[in-house]
């Protein structure tokens, strides 16, 4: 089975530093950065809104462990957003790819 997740970042420099973690450590196999975002959120009672990164990492469920652990250990945030969703299916050239790149090491 194969996921996606997902993570806000504060910067891409952060965001930067996150994919290329994930990637080296084979935690993931892709990781998609966008920017641009726009979050708005309550966060200690009060409405907040802040610019972002948006990280899509793509990986096995067996790696989702890894993949958080290291999403954590480099976040700057006290509660960073790790979403985790179950890719259903895809194009099998894709996945097959995904899982080699993905092989722990």
């Amino acid at each position: 089975m194969f996921e996606v997740i997902m993570t806000t970042c504060p910067s891409q420099k952060v965001g930067r530093r996150i994919a290329e973690a994930l990637v080296s450590a084979r935690a993931a196999a892709c990781v998609n950065m966008l920017g641009g975002v726009r979050s708005f959120y309550r966060w200690e009672g009060r409405m907040s809104e802040d610019r972002e990164v948006l990280l899509i990492a793509k990986t096995r469920s067996d790696r989702r462990s890894e993949a958080q652990r290291i999403i954590l250990k480099n976040h700057p945030y006290e509660l960073p957003e790790v979403v985790v969703l179950q890719i259903a299916a895809g194009h099998d050239a894709y996945l097959r790819w995904l899982a080699q790149e993905t092989e722990a090491p």
